[in-house]
């Protein structure tokens, strides 16, 4: 069973459930608290999974990042010096 069946069966499972509401006990007992020593286990169990980028990629991933954000400063400085061009050209200014 993978993840996606395992989302699906306990979507299916909670169907008609109401939400217990704050202050109010819901009949159910609480969830116990994951230690700090769990949760650490946790994070680097999903850290495990994460396909990290290499050197090249993200070498790639940055050059794309800054030429779009310079990209992007153009347009906005264009259109600001247009649009206050503009707004100088109605409204007259010195």
């Amino acid at each position: 069973m993978d993840t996606t069946d395992q989302v699906r069966t306990v979507a299916i499972d909670t169907r008609g459930e109401t939400a217990g509401k704050p202050g109010k006990p819901s009949g159910e007992k609480k969830a116990k608290r994951t230690s700090p020593a769990v949760f650490y286990r946790q994070v680097v169990a999903e850290l495990r999974k994460v396909i990290w980028p290499r050197r090249n990629d993200l070498i790639n991933y940055t050059i794309v990042v800054l030429v779009f954000v310079v990209i992007m400063v153009g347009i906005v400085f264009g259109i600001d010096s247009l649009l206050g061009k503009v707004v100088l050209a109605v409204f007259g200014g010195s």
